[in-house]
């Protein structure tokens, strides 16, 4: 019945396109097992389903994902009013039904519910196979930041698998200003008490007692001149909403818990391919950095609303996407550059200020390799995570953060590309076989294969250097920095020369690339002159 309706709606018009339509709320109530034959104590109802899909109009802001949920937030309040309320992505679905009672251990225990916002749990994916090229794991946030930050006041909100208290996204406010905050409708200001109850959201009496109210807070009008986005619900300030809401919920005083039982309890589709992890880097790039340059950077509203380790930790999430891309293409281009002109940049061998430089370097991989093998990985999986660290350093990161500069400078307005969820067969076959998919825009391609041009004629004209010059003392640092870039890169370099399938580095995005090398190295030599 319910395919039916949507499908008749989207046929009569009612739906048009996925950025102008009309509401869409069905509400879903059946009936499984109904025959004669079947005794009623064996009808099994099911639970309170409502689809929901609000109303866009082009020349309304809509919020992206973060509206999408207080649409939602409001529907649900007026129909159920449930206390607590899941979060999960479209692609996730539940590996475990006890998820609700161990989140509820916490958000009804006596001694912390009274500040308990919400309960986290990790991210995990059914999709993700031995060699995890694309590093889906998150090892790093989920077995080592969010444990660290659960030490604190909590964990992130991480935007999906997190069991939320509604009271947490409604801020106090005077019965007078309640209809400036929640809006003018009645129904849903009724809700916001928790003894109110809507007695008949049912099949039969939906259309006639809720459909008009829901309609109204499902319009794209609703919020105009409320607090919506702003000091309730889930807020706007970032298209990383779940950070930006997690972190205002501290500063409030709320608390949240990380939750990691053995068994997932959800599971969800990972990235298995390089365009969508990419994307997918570009956006989250942009709105961690979204709140790191606004007037609620961590580091400066943070410290007076919570623990400072706690606003050092926000502070690294929120900059981490400039903290990386920034450092990481000065190291992939300026020793290079320097040693195709042959310009000693670091310490000779025989100085002992080489061992201070080599001591910082190794210690850092050593350090990263401790954490990824304690925290059950491998050497393969570090190297993977190096790899990954370093392609989106260049790309995903840098042009987060170029989005959000360009943003504030009025140059561009905001944007949300979602994940793509649908998966292409022959991308899931190479995904399968450990082999990179370069099958995505020259945007994301040239800056990596620039780099590799440049550290692969940078290792070759120094080991002719040093051959011919004999100055390997001074120049074997850099040297041996563009090997390892090489190293850790392979794969790039293979799609680049080796392979010939589909999925390779087309020859278009080398040649282009190429060229970026040769005015780079014309410049740059120009300048160093």
């Amino acid at each position: 019945m319910f395919e039916e309706h949507v499908t008749k709606a989207v046929e009569d018009g009612e739906y048009g396109n996925s950025q102008n339509h009309s509401t869409i709320i069905e509400i879903i109530q059946e009936t499984f097992g109904e025959s004669e034959t079947i005794r009623q104590a064996d009808l099994v109802e099911m639970p309170l389903l409502v689809y929901v899909s609000r109303e866009k109009r082009p020349e309304h802001l809509h919020h992206f994902k973060a509206g999408a949920l207080n649409v939602l937030l409001r529907v649900s309040g007026v129909i159920s009013n449930s206390p607590y309320i899941l979060g999960l992505d479209c692609d996730m679905y539940c590996n475990d039904p006890t998820s609700a009672r161990q989140a509820m251990c916490f958000h009804l225990d006596p001694k912390i519910s009274s500040s308990l916002a919400f309960v986290q749990f990790p991210q995990k994916f059914h999709n993700i196979n031995k060699y995890d090229i694309y590093d889906g794991r998150f090892r790093s946030a989920y077995c080592v930041q969010w444990q660290g930050m659960d030490g604190l006041k909590g964990p992130v909100l991480s935007g999906t698998g997190y069991y939320i208290k509604r009271e947490s996204l409604y801020a106090d406010f005077t019965h007078t200003e309640l209809k400036d905050t929640f809006g003018k409708s009645n129904v849903l200001i009724n809700s916001l008490h928790q003894s109110y109850k809507q007695n008949n959201a049912n099949g039969e009496n939906f259309s006639n007692v809720l459909q008009e109210e829901t309609g109204v807070l499902a319009s794209c009008s609703y919020e105009h001149q409320t607090k919506w986005g702003e000091e309730v619900g889930i807020l706007y300030q970032s298209v990383s909403e779940d950070l930006f809401t997690g972190f205002i919920l501290h500063c409030k005083g709320w608390t949240s818990t990380y939750l990691t039982p053995f068994r997932p309890q959800f599971l969800g589709t990972s990235t298995t391919n390089l365009n969508d992890l990419l994307i997918q880097g570009t956006r989250w790039g942009s709105g961690l950095t979204d709140v790191g340059l606004s007037r609620f950077c961590p580091l400066l509203y943070g410290p007076s609303r919570m623990s400072l380790l706690q606003s050092m930790c926000y502070g690294e999430l929120s900059f981490f996407p400039l903290l990386y891309c920034l450092p990481l293409w000065c190291l992939a281009t300026l020793p290079q550059l320097c040693l195709l002109n042959g310009i000693s940049l670091y310490p000779e061998v025989s100085s002992p200020s080489f061992i201070v430089f080599s001591f910082i370097f190794i210690s850092a991989i050593c350090k990263h390799l401790q954490e990824v093998i304690s925290t059950g990985g491998s050497i393969y999986a570090w190297r993977n995570e190096q790899r990954i660290w370093m392609i989106k350093s260049v790309t995903a990161h840098f042009y987060g953060s170029m989005d959000t500069i360009l943003k504030l400078l009025g140059l561009r307005k905001a944007s949300f590309l979602p994940t793509n969820k649908v998966l292409d067969k022959e991308q899931v076959k190479r995904y399968e076989m450990g082999q990179f998919d370069f099958q995505t825009s020259s945007m994301f391609l040239v800056p990596m294969v620039s780099l590799m041009i440049l550290n692969m004629a940078a290792l070759l004209c120094g080991f002719i250097r040093i051959i011919a010059v004999g100055n390997w003392d001074k120049l074997f640092p850099q040297l041996l920095l563009s090997l390892y870039i090489l190293i850790i890169n392979f794969a790039i370099v293979e799609g680049m020369i080796v392979r010939k399938d589909k999925g390779r580095i087309s020859p278009s995005a080398i040649l282009l690339s190429s060229v970026f090398f040769m005015i780079f190295l014309f410049f740059g030599s120009i300048i160093l002159m």
